[in-house]
């Protein structure tokens, strides 16, 4: 029996994974404490312990692949030229990389803008600025102020191309990768390579400084950050692998206790005749995520989000007993719904959190008029036709109705101008898999795509109430 042993070191918890390869099925999940901030193995040899117990003995692993949220995730701050361009264009690929993007700067640096991003302490900085023959002086500038600044984190260089011998001159004593422009011409997007060169930082330098590798001994390799492994899953169940057609475009939404994350893979173009595309291209491939909708660490903001009113209504509570029940979340972050007052305050928090990220992560329509007439003009993604949603993250899998979660992702026709979704299937990741299959696509991919697939749980309205394979 070939098997893989696929790790996430969590900020709470470290996670794992044992899949039997052959037979493409897990074979057992073990938990434990995360203990990166102190010793990481203590809590990985906690996690193998259960493992253990749970498969009666430990199987020899042909692979020992892991991705890392821990200690904060991977930090990064961006800097680009105009804050709607390059300066998006450098945020998008920090967030399709699985950073945590702790600030986004645009024009020139100024010296309180170089202190704020020291105060900020990124695990990387990625550069942006002009397009490949375009302006230089900003990107140049902002370089120097790094280049003189006592900035000891990593700079990915993704600016103008023209100006990268310079800007590395004027960065000299730092520690930069350079990468292709994120923007060589005007509104055309090139995120992919300063990704993958995000990632070979994460990998070469973030895991070391994390202290993540004091865990060698336990794993091969850790990959990637886990956003960036749960995207990837994502990506390999939309495109399929090994000769095996995927399930076509389609939404991943994660809500967590510090944030929501929703990712797409979906081309987002117009799916309807006439309408025109406005703004930056978005990248197929997409990751956003909303800092103000954790289900923990921003329950307030999300009742703040949505209105107390529409939480109350929704849990069926009054509002002065929401107000109460808030409270308890406020002071103890690790506490766990309990009684049915809890729960429905849970579920009606979750089901807000996800309407509000999906319609963020959306694009939308709207009718400009012209000399010539009105005209319908599409900003964001239209996501109208997408063939499956999933849900993944505890609100949803440990929801007692995630269907009910999972809707509030779907187009409402009190919203008109939204391109949410319209009439996908709903599925669950109910093992929470989508970030071990990314793991294995990396050296694996069909066992990978059919271990997804088979783990795919339909809840569409006929079948809630049974698991069945969509493979």
């Amino acid at each position: 029996m070939s098997t893989a042993l696929l790790i996430d070191f969590g900020s709470t918890f470290t996670k794992l994974r044992a899949v039997d390869l052959d037979r493409r099925r897990i074979l057992g999940s073990g938990q434990g404490p995360s203990t990166v901030t102190t010793d990481i193995m203590i809590g990985m040899k906690a996690a193998l312990t259960d493992l253990e117990k749970r498969l009666g003995g430990l199987p020899k692993f042909k692979y020992r692949l892991a991705s890392s949220s821990a200690a904060g995730g991977l930090r990064m701050v961006t800097v680009g030229l105009v804050r709607e361009l390059t300066a998006e264009a450098a945020r998008r690929a920090a967030l399709g990389a699985g950073a945590r993007l702790v600030g986004t700067y645009a024009y020139r640096l100024t010296t309180a803008d170089v202190a704020s991003i020291i105060d900020l302490a990124p695990d990387i900085l990625l550069l942006a600025g002009g397009t490949d023959g375009g302006n230089s002086e900003v990107v140049l500038h902002n370089a120097a102020a790094l280049g003189k600044s006592p900035l000891g984190c990593p700079i990915v260089y993704a600016g103008n191309h023209d100006a990268t011998d310079d800007a590395l001159l004027l960065l000299a004593g730092k520690t930069v990768t350079v990468a292709e422009n994120v923007m060589p011409e005007f509104n055309v997007l090139n995120i992919e390579p300063a990704r993958s060169a995000i990632r070979q930082v994460f990998i070469e330098r973030i895991v070391h400084a994390k202290g993540i590798d004091r865990a060698r001994a336990a794993f091969d390799q850790v990959l990637m950050p886990t956003p960036a492994a749960v995207l990837e899953g994502a990506r390999l169940v939309a495109d399929g692998a090994g000769g095996h057609d995927g399930l076509g475009p389609l939404l991943v939404v994660d809500p967590g206790g510090a944030t929501t994350d929703v990712h797409s893979i979906a081309s987002g173009e117009p799916s309807t005749q006439g309408v025109i595309p406005q703004g930056l291209p978005e990248p197929r491939v997409k990751r956003t995520v909303e800092g103000d909708l954790g289900m923990r660490q921003n329950a307030a903001t999300i009742v703040e989000a949505a209105g107390l009113g529409h939480i109350s209504a929704d849990a069926s509570l009054d509002p002065a007993r929401v107000e109460t029940l808030l409270a308890q979340i406020v002071r103890d972050i690790e506490r766990l719904p309990q009684g049915v007052e809890e729960i429905a305050l849970d579920r009606a928090l979750a089901r807000a959190a996800v309407r509000i990220a999906v319609s963020r992560h959306c694009g939308t329509v709207e009718t400009v008029y012209t000399v010539m007439g009105p005209v319908t003009v599409q900003h964001g993604k239209d996501l109208t036709d997408i063939a499956v949603v999933i849900g993944t993250g505890g609100p949803v899998v440990a929801s007692r109705n995630p269907r009910s979660v999972l809707e509030m992702a779907l187009f409402n026709p009190d919203a008109p101008r939204s391109l949410k979704p319209k009439a996908p299937r709903l599925l669950l990741d109910r093992e929470y898999l989508l970030y071990a299959c990314g793991l294995l696509s990396m050296v694996e991919p069909e066992a990978a795509f059919e271990l997804a697939l088979a783990n795919l749980e339909p809840i569409d309205q006929e079948a809630s109430d049974e698991r069945t394979r969509i493979a």
